[in-house]
């Protein structure tokens, strides 16, 4: 009893700082010559934000289902570059797994769940496909220009990422960052996550927003 209330109290809190990142994130004004860069654009709700401004927004989207629609949905638009690509600390070729109970019936419904890790909880660890993964850090520094937002909802390599970002001083080239974090569903990640916290806070970097969800 005590334990479902507990959860249903951080499950509380959760939404609100979620809320409140949102918040912060819909209110950050673009420009035209702004740079956006969407990990994990899926289907592209937050690209479609994103590109009214007529910044420019860059979206990865490993998912060969979801990007299909991201797309027909974007592929006329100059302002916004497509991908088909995941981000991670490395360039590489890696499996991407798909969600375990609903990827049957409608590949793009569950697609936000596909992870590059193989125990996350939600995924079959034996259906995936093989995807392009690239550097994200190499990605921002090859831009040659100052990001104004970097958006990650990667479903779990979000702190590998992360860590190099800030090891590599790339943290200093990007306005603001929002990631969605999963360390509290996944218990594998919790030490790297704990770490990560650690050293934003040791370093005393304000521009990163861990609440996205």
């Amino acid at each position: 009893m005590i334990r479902k209330v507990f959860k249903k109290i951080m499950a509380a809190k959760r939404k609100r700082l979620e809320e409140k990142a949102r918040k912060q994130f819909f209110s950050i004004k673009l420009e035209k010559n702004d740079i956006a860069i969407d990990c994990g654009a899926n289907i592209g709700k937050i690209t479609e934000h994103l590109c009214k401004s007529g910044a420019d927004v860059y979206c990865f989207e490993p998912n060969p289902y979801a990007f299909k629609v991201l797309q027909d949905r974007f592929s006329g638009m100059q302002n916004v570059h497509l991908f088909q690509k995941g981000v991670y600390d490395k360039n590489s070729f890696m499996k991407l797994y798909l969600h375990k109970k609903h990827s049957d019936e409608d590949e793009v419904r569950r697609s936000t769940a596909s992870s590059l890790l193989d125990f996350k909880y939600n995924v079959n660890n034996e259906k995936y496909v093989e995807v392009q993964i690239i550097d994200l850090c190499e990605f921002i520094e090859s831009l040659n220009h100052r990001v104004r937002i970097l958006k990650m909802d990667v479903e779990g390599v979000e702190f590998a990422i992360l860590k190099k970002i800030i090891d590599s001083d790339v943290i200093g080239k990007i306005d603001y960052i929002f990631l969605e974090t999963h360390d509290h569903k996944i218990p594998e990640l919790k030490a790297e996550a704990q770490a990560v916290r650690k050293l934003i806070k040791k370093r005393k970097i304000e521009n990163i927003n861990l609440d996205w969800g």
